[in-house]
């Protein structure tokens, strides 16, 4: 057993506050419910805290390409009308629109990833959490499925500088098919993802396995716990035995729980925070982010949850006095009741896909090897003068906090 976990907590309640619009399904405020939940159960006293720092746009296009972030930087809802061509290009539109703040939105919860990562490489801390992240659906050139910036890439990209092998592992109830994509021709990554397939449910890739280092595991509507862990703790252990990654990623979506507004998953908060568990377990490096999630107390719920469980934390169920509490009544508790969709996935579905991934398992190189060369620099930020700002300029929270001496 290695000493108690040393985390890192990423936060700033700027993230909190986009808005992507009345009738759009993604609201970032889920994660204002999550922090004040976190600190509700008294958690943030057993973790350090910390504002991520906003992610430079030379950062961004370490993965995305400079003409997409330099657009996404630059639009705003008033000026979207002229740019008719480019939000066509980008996919920018009613699955990700343009909203007031949107290049900062992504800033932030990219630079938290980034800076998790980080802090993972300089052996700051053994796990570091960024709720916030996980936005796994956005391509090199263009925004998808609500994602806009690729957090998880970049965190990855991260990591690679020190680690030879990152496994990537995905519970969201969606493909993870950005990070797939992304690394799809290098062993240098593993990217495993447990996701419904099927009936035109988006993206729509996840049926097969990646030529390379990409597991799939598309399940069927209705899966519940025990059939999910179970699977999931075989498939994770194999790989984790083969591979033998030097850090883990794990993107937590919570659209997987039963009751989600746009999954169709019967996991109970227990049986997705059990795959947290599972991974922890492996006292690797891990770094974890958030994703979708879409009944937005319940998303609360669930990493406040996860929360606990990578701080060795039992919770009690009844939710504690908190600024959201009216969004948990009438009942205020932590569990959720387990959903009622059909069980598709036949146990010889299931032990058929188990077959299949570990067959995959066995095709690939052990371990492969990596020459690594000189890590390059953690951080390149231009630099800005203090004295050619304008003083009757307000300065942004985020300003001032770094001048504050922690």
């Amino acid at each position: 057993m290695r000493p108690k976990d040393k985390i890192a907590y990423f936060y700033d309640g700027d993230v909190g506050s986009v808005y992507f619009g009345p009738n759009h399904p993604m609201k970032p405020h889920r994660l204002c419910m999550t922090h004040h939940l976190v600190l509700a159960y008294d958690l943030h006293k057993k973790m350090e805290i910390y504002r991520p720092h906003k992610a430079y746009p030379v950062e961004l296009a370490q993965f995305h390409s400079a003409d997409y972030v330099e657009f996404l930087h630059r639009i705003t809802p008033d000026t979207q009308h002229l740019f008719s061509n480019e939000l066509a290009r980008y996919n920018l539109g009613e699955d990700c629109p343009v909203f007031e703040n949107l290049f900062e939105f992504c800033q932030i919860y990219a630079g938290g990833t980034i800076d998790a990562a980080r802090r993972l490489n300089n052996q700051l801390c053994d796990i570091a959490i960024n709720w916030a992240g996980g936005l796994h659906h956005a391509k090199k050139c263009e925004a998808s499925g609500f994602c806009y910036i690729n957090d998880l890439v970049l965190g990855i990209l991260e990591l690679l500088k020190y680690h030879a092998r990152v496994l990537y592992i995905d519970i969201d109830v969606h493909h993870g098919d950005g990070v797939e994509e992304a690394f799809y021709f290098t062993d240098r990554v593993m990217t495993v993802s447990f996701h419904k397939y099927g009936d035109m449910f988006f993206p729509g890739t996840g049926e097969r396995e990646g030529k390379f280092y990409a597991i799939n595991v598309p399940l069927k509507d209705g899966i519940d716990d025990t059939s999910f862990t179970r699977l999931f703790k075989t498939i994770i252990s194999k790989v984790v035995e083969m591979y033998q990654p030097g850090a883990i990623v794990l993107q937590c979506g919570a659209d997987s729980l039963a009751g989600d507004r746009l999954g169709c998953f019967n996991l109970s908060i227990d049986g997705h925070a059990e795959c947290v568990r599972i991974v922890k377990k492996f006292n690797l490096p891990l770094l974890v982010t958030g994703g979708g999630g879409y009944t937005k107390e319940n998303v609360a719920r669930c990493w406040t949850v996860e929360t606990g469980v990578l701080l060795d934390t039992e919770l009690p169920n009844e939710i504690p006095e908190n600024e959201y509490i009216k969004y948990f009544a009438p009942e205020c508790l932590l569990n959720i009741p387990n959903g009622h969709i059909e069980n598709l996935n036949s146990k010889s579905y299931i032990s058929t896909i188990k077959m299949q991934v570990l067959e995959n398992l066995r095709c690939i190189q052990h371990a492969p090897g990596v020459q690594m060369q000189e890590v390059p620099p953690d951080f390149f930020i231009p630099d800005f003068d203090e004295d050619e700002q304008n003083p009757d300029e307000r300065m942004d929270q985020h300003t001032q906090d770094k001048q504050i001496q922690r």
